[in-house]
């Protein structure tokens, strides 16, 4: 029996309902009760997560767990309690390069753990990434200088979130703001807001709730229509204050000899 027919099969016992009493309550027919009970079918994911607040599980526990009379569930926010991250394979079963654009960033937020929405989403083909999980995300706006609104980051996914390293560069999934590139201004902690960070120095550094985050992917390329600029040429003052480092340097060398 799968872990999803066993698990509604119990909780329904648990709660005292019949196949008839519950299709009653969840607003679908008995029929489809017992399939999914007699793994004749399985629900699709707008009802999983009816069914999961209906049973008052996440919807992870409700997927990956054996609920039974031993189960307990995580404590929320508990970086142990691994997400679910839905993905598309390609022909000979390798993950895809999902890619979010701007226009799809808003449907992200509800279809991010859809696997129906997840397979529609435009694809990326990057030979050096093979192995691990990743998605390309396209950022909005000039908090994150000198990456241009309109630049592609390519983030790795980030199971634990207690991984995320301060200083470093990330893409954060979030209720309220969406989809934000950041730098991470501290660890991930249970019941402790984030800080994120922007390159940007006129945006100033801002919190976010823990369990404000739906998804942490790492940024590991970039992609760009920007190239960059020239190196300028150098001046008087950039000169000097080249030849003044390199006397030090010199003078440094000079006394350990002697020492």
């Amino acid at each position: 029996m799968s872990k999803i027919s066993q698990n509604i099969k119990f909780l329904r016992k648990k709660k005292g309902l019949t196949q008839q009493q519950f299709a009653d309550q969840v607003g679908i027919k008995r029929s489809l009760v017992g399939a999914y009970e007699e793994e004749r079918a399985e629900p699709k994911y707008e009802l999983l997560k009816q069914l999961a607040i209906f049973f008052d599980v996440s919807i992870d526990d409700f997927i990956n767990e054996t609920i039974d009379e031993k189960w307990a569930p995580k404590p929320k926010g508990n970086p142990a309690n691994l997400r679910i991250l839905s993905i598309s394979v390609d022909k000979e079963d390798n993950e895809n390069i999902e890619m979010v654009p701007l226009k799809a960033s808003a449907g992200y937020l509800n279809g991010y753990a859809d696997p129906e929405y997840v397979s529609q989403l435009p694809k990326l083909y990057l030979p050096m990434f093979k192995q691990g999980t990743y998605r390309g995300f396209e950022i909005k706006g000039d908090s994150m200088l000198p990456l241009q609104s309109g630049t592609i980051i390519i983030g790795e996914y980030q199971e634990n979130w207690a991984d995320v390293k301060i200083g470093e560069t990330y893409v954060f999934i979030t209720k309220s703001d969406g989809v934000v590139y950041k730098r991470a201004g501290n660890k991930y902690k249970e019941n402790r807001n984030l800080k994120l960070i922007s390159d940007n120095p006129v945006y100033e550094p801002y919190e976010v709730n823990a369990e404000d985050v739906l998804e942490v992917w790492k940024a590991k390329a970039y992609i760009s229509t920007h190239m960059p600029m020239p190196t300028p040429e150098p001046t008087m003052e950039s000169l000097t204050s080249m030849m003044a480092q390199m006397q030090r340097s010199i003078a440094n060398l000079n006394n350990k000899d002697i020492n």
